[in-house]
């Protein structure tokens, strides 16, 4: 599966993980926060995460 190397991703158990090494398969992802003032990386997420059937 084709990867794009400009986002790496450790998620395997996301749909979009690139099975053969650490990326994304995805032209473009969405990172969504859910504090309405993000101060900390564990405010934000991938919005583009789909777990992988």
């Amino acid at each position: 599966m084709d990867h794009n190397n400009s986002i790496g991703c450790v998620v395997n158990e996301c749909k979009y993980h690139c099975k053969d090494d650490n990326y994304c398969t995805l032209d473009k992802i969405e990172i969504v926060k859910h504090e309405s003032n993000a101060k900390s990386v564990q405010c934000t997420d991938c919005g583009s995460f789909e777990l992988d059937k």
